[in-house]
């Protein structure tokens, strides 16, 4: 069994880390650890660089439980929500974790939903963690 985290480093991403954790040992699965960019400007290279460091804390989180974990910093140009949900088809992925954060109505409109795409169109289950 693959297992998809979505992760950006929030208290609610770190909280989906601990759910496939759970689920990695219960099925003896494998872990992949996503974090989606939409570019890779110089403007954006402080984001990149906390973004691989927080990947490597995540390799150590799963490391220490003996859970193969692959991470992934994907900067394709498409939206997280895009990104996703292509990389879960392109790696035949089983089980998407995702975190969610209660925004308001403005908020979704100006912003999006990353976890409301993810649900509706991903290829396979995905579980939310509030």
């Amino acid at each position: 069994m693959k297992i998809m985290v979505c992760y950006d480093g929030s208290n609610v991403a770190k909280d989906a880390l601990s759910l496939a954790q759970q689920h990695a040992r219960a099925f003896n699965a494998t872990v992949d650890v996503v974090t989606s960019r939409i570019k890779g400007t110089k403007y954006q290279v402080e984001e990149i660089i906390t973004a691989e460091n927080e990947l490597e804390y995540v390799k150590e989180f799963f490391k220490n439980e003996n859970i193969p974990c692959k991470t992934h910093l994907l900067i394709r140009g498409m939206s997280p929500g895009e990104d996703i949900v292509q990389f879960a088809r392109e790696n035949k992925t089983d089980e998407i974790i995702i975190g969610v954060r209660k925004r308001s109505k403005v908020e979704k409109i100006l912003l999006g939903s990353t976890a409301q795409y993810v649900i509706l169109m991903a290829p396979c289950p995905v579980l939310t963690v509030k």
